[in-house]
């Protein structure tokens, strides 16, 4: 399952689909530190921000009624002539001053869609399925809530709370791909883990792959798609893949079987494996 992921992820980034959305990543700004942050205070659930003007260039516009959030825009001044500004000429320093610009999420647009190298996961899924994932998750010290997240969000993992949330306008099959998703954050991405946003997501949708797999869901179009988006690139996702391999298969042998009994072959394969 794995290899196959492996092959998937290298597969999609040699695709146009996967072209097509490094072009759109492309035009979206990357946010200073102090701005991520000003974002983030202003609208904690911001997933893609752009200007007004940005999104009109994609097709897209912004809501009326929508209320921007204000950031610190660099603007550059022309140099002054002055004698005595001929030591600031020298340094050859931008001369810079600041003002309020206002930018919108994509969830405060509508328009033109967005391109994306994800697909989506089947509809339909047993019944089963679903409860059988949310039988474990006592066991891990967690609740479940099924509510309804912004700015595109299907799912979310809290320690603090010990609480995950599922969309529960998903469809079955992408309820339980996300409750695989969201277990694995709860395995795996505790206070211990010293690890990024990218590689935590990496792991989390390559056992909620194998999850689904195991459970006879077919989420390859979706998670290629999110793996690559983000590692990067089909050779570093690949690369990263395998490094996290046990990892990754331990976190979904405890999902998928009772956690007792996961743990057995587990710890007989790391034995192995020295």
């Amino acid at each position: 399952m794995l290899a196959a992921l492996r092959e998937g992820v290298e597969q999609l980034t040699d695709s146009r689909q996967w072209e097509r959305w490094l072009r759109f990543r492309a035009r979206f700004h990357r946010y200073s530190f102090h701005n991520q942050l000003l974002i983030l205070r202003q609208f904690p659930e911001a997933s893609q921000v752009a200007g007004y003007r940005a999104w009109q260039e994609l097709g897209r516009q912004v809501r009326r009624g929508e209320r921007g959030m204000a950031i610190i825009a660099p603007v550059a001044l022309k140099r002054p002539e002055a004698v005595e500004a001929e030591r600031l000429r020298d340094l050859e320093l931008p001369l810079l001053t600041y003002r309020i610009a206002r930018v919108f999420d994509v969830s405060q647009t509508e328009g033109q869609e967005l391109p994306a190298p994800v697909g989506e996961m089947p509809a339909e899924a047993p019944p089963e399925t679903l409860e059988r994932l949310l039988a474990l998750v006592p066991s891990l010290g967690f609740t479940v809530e099924f509510t309804e997240l912004r700015s595109g969000r299907r799912g979310d993992c809290s320690h603090a709370l010990r609480r995950i949330r599922v969309d529960r306008r998903l469809s079955p099959g992408a309820k339980v791909k996300t409750l695989g998703h969201e277990l694995a954050h709860a395995i795996l991405h505790g206070p211990e883990f010293t690890g990024g946003r990218e590689l935590a997501e990496l792991e989390a949708e390559s056992v909620a792959y194998v999850v689904c797999q195991q459970l006879g869901l077919d989420s390859s179009a979706y998670s290629f798609g999110y793996v690559a988006s983000w590692a990067g690139s089909g050779t570093v996702a690949a690369r990263q893949i395998s490094r996290s391999g046990q990892r990754i298969l331990r976190a979904a042998a405890e999902i998928s079987r009772d956690r007792e009994e996961a743990w057995q072959p587990v710890a007989a394969h790391l034995a192995v494996a020295g």
